[in-house]
C-alpha cells in the first residue's frame, strides 16, 4: 500500500479542492497520486480475490 505521506498528501489535495481550489501544479499531483493509489487498490484486491478458496 502507500505510505502514510502520500495518503495524507492526497487527503490535503482533496480537502485543499474542496476548499479553495488547486493549482495546475498540485492538479497534477494529486492526479498522479491518485493513479498510484488506485494501481496499490487493485493489485491488493486482486491479490485478496486470488487467494479466496470455494468449498462446497
Amino acid at each position: 500500500m502507500l505510505s502514510k505521506e502520500k495518503l495524507s498528501r492526497i487527503n490535503e489535495l482533496a480537502k485543499k479542492s474542496k476548499n479553495e481550489g488547486l493549482t495546475k501544479e498540485e492538479k497534477k499531483e494529486q492526479k498522479k497520486l491518485r493513479e498510484e493509489y488506485l494501481k496499490a487498490f487493485r493489485k491488493n484486491f486482486k491479490r485478496q480475490l486470488d487467494s479466496i478458496e470455494i468449498v462446497d
